[in-house]
């Protein structure tokens, strides 16, 4: 009787260490400076979907960040103004409000500066936001919903970053197979995607980089794409140490499997080969590779059990209303 209870003590306590950690919290932070109010969710998700805030109306936050693409775009590079082409992959928008850095270098540090970058960079919306912050203002509409979010009339660019980042703030990932298995619904996730979560863990040691309930340290490596033209971290003029060179940050892994293509480029177009390439210590033996970052050996079948896994982080459907009217 005395071993039973003692098998037991260990299997619960071994089931506790691998899903403690892997939830995400109910709570969504928010700056002291910017708490979230109804007002500037419904201000911030017009803003989020309106085309007027780019050069040509064209181009709304929601071009690159689409609810249907898992809230990115669903192509290699995106796509910008005058049909030009950048030179990464947009990242999903999912559970940002829990991430201390923005963009694949990191250079964003709020949500609120990230929210202004697209509107201004040549290639995405390509209009300064002193001409964004005319055609609001002129538009009767969207002065009274910041009255009604900021009590002021007036719009200016702090209250325009804090009403976008506010919206995208609360695009949190609903339940997925893993988080209900996380909580304890044991039959939530199938064998094979136990299987994977385990192979995830121990084998590919995948959880170095893609960890905690939004599967992302938040750091920044070189993972061996051989692509030496963007360079990353080291681009953006803050070190002269070559460690830097082609590093981007970990991406999360929610809703994975509706985010393809795949890294900063957007050069994988499946979750298979994105798995294979990094299970493999990445696809080139570049010299300037990451020394965490190593080949384990990963075969076919383990690279498919791991992707069966990656599937149970993603849901097949964005439940949201999308504007299709917008303030006059």
């Amino acid at each position: 009787m005395k071993i039973y209870l003692l098998l037991m003590l260990i299997f619960i306590t071994s089931q506790a260490a691998t899903i403690d950690g892997w939830q995400r919290p109910l709570t969504i932070p928010e700056p002291k400076d910017n708490p979230i109010t109804p007002q500037k969710i419904k201000l911030g998700k017009l803003l989020f979907f309106d085309k007027r805030l780019s050069r040509a109306d064209d181009i709304s936050c929601a071009t690159c960040h689409d609810p249907k693409f898992g809230w990115a775009d669903g192509v290699a590079q995106a796509v910008g103004d005058k049909e030009q082409k950048g030179k990464r992959n947009s990242p999903t928008i999912i559970n940002s409000a829990y991430l201390k850095s923005f963009f694949h270098d990191g250079r964003a540090s709020s949500l609120e500066e990230q929210a202004l970058g697209p509107i201004e960079a040549e290639v995405e919306m390509n209009i300064s936001v002193e001409k964004v912050l005319k055609k609001l203002n002129a538009i009767q509409g969207y002065k009274k919903l910041f009255l009604e979010a900021f009590g002021d009339a007036e719009i200016n660019k702090e209250n325009l970053a804090k009403a976008i980042a506010t919206f995208e703030r609360i695009v949190v990932s609903p339940p997925t197979k893993f988080s209900r298995w996380a909580n304890g619904e044991e039959n939530a996730m199938n064998r094979i995607q136990k299987e994977g979560f385990d192979l995830f863990l121990n084998v590919g040691r995948c959880k170095s980089c893609h960890n905690g309930f939004n599967f992302t340290n938040e750091r920044f490596a070189n993972i061996g794409l051989g692509d030496e033209n963007d360079l990353g971290v080291y681009d953006l003029n803050e070190t002269t140490n070559k460690i830097w060179k082609s590093t981007f940050k970990t991406p999360t892994l929610i809703n994975i499997e509706n985010t393809a293509p795949y890294f900063h480029d957007g050069s994988v177009k499946t979750l298979k080969e994105a798995v294979h390439i990094c299970g493999n210590g990445g696809r080139k033996p570049v010299k300037s590779r990451s020394p965490f970052f190593r080949d384990r050996k990963y075969t076919a079948d383990e690279t498919d059990i791991t992707v069966e896994f990656l599937k149970a982080l993603s849901t097949p459907k964005i439940d949201i209303e999308i504007p299709t009217v917008f303030p006059q």
